[in-house]
């Protein structure tokens, strides 16, 4: 008499689903095992989908956008930026290589502009920062939502070494 199909017993019902059963079993158990179990080892750091420096010669313009409400309060409030996750700060720093290989910081002066893949030009007015002897330019400017927006950045040395590029894209996400 037939036995009716219960589902656990099929599967062993013939030593070719049995091998295949203990195959898959087995390869399981081998991806398992290849995932290690070093709690202690940490996680390799995300690199940034773009760099956040550009090197022309001896002169080394560093830059990054970050929302505003990443910010701590205490940090917003002495820059006078508004926390917010409609709002992105942009800080772009000069700096010249020395014989020494050691960066020292540059003043001049830095505009930028941004724009969306819609072309929606979004405008942005840069301030100067000082803080020791560390000299940095901010700027913010708002966004919609989620947002890929293209700065573009001018900086010029006080040195007079000539106007300098840089282009860059960010997205952002809204919570």
């Amino acid at each position: 008499m037939p036995t009716p199909d219960t589902g656990i017993h099929s599967s062993f019902s013939s030593p070719r689903r049995c091998t295949a059963t203990v195959l898959l079993a087995a390869a399981g158990l081998l991806l398992v095992a290849g995932c290690g179990t070093d709690i202690g080892q940490q996680p390799q750091t995300a690199r940034p989908t773009e760099d956040t420096q550009k090197d022309f010669d001896d002169l080394e313009v560093h830059y990054n956008a970050i929302r505003t409400d990443q910010l701590t309060p205490e940090v917003a409030r002495a820059y006078g930026i508004e926390r917010s996750p409609n709002r992105v700060l942009l800080n772009v720093a000069m700096l010249t290589k020395t014989p020494g290989g050691a960066a020292k910081p540059v003043d001049g002066t830095v505009s930028a502009s941004a724009h969306n893949l819609n072309g929606q030009l979004k405008s942005l007015t840069m301030r100067r920062v000082q803080e020791g002897t560390a000299v940095y330019f901010i700027g913010e400017v708002g966004i919609s939502g989620d947002e890929i927006l293209v700065f573009n950045i001018d900086v010029e040395p006080v040195a007079g070494s000539g106007r300098r590029s840089v282009q860059f894209k960010r997205e952002f996400f809204g919570d």
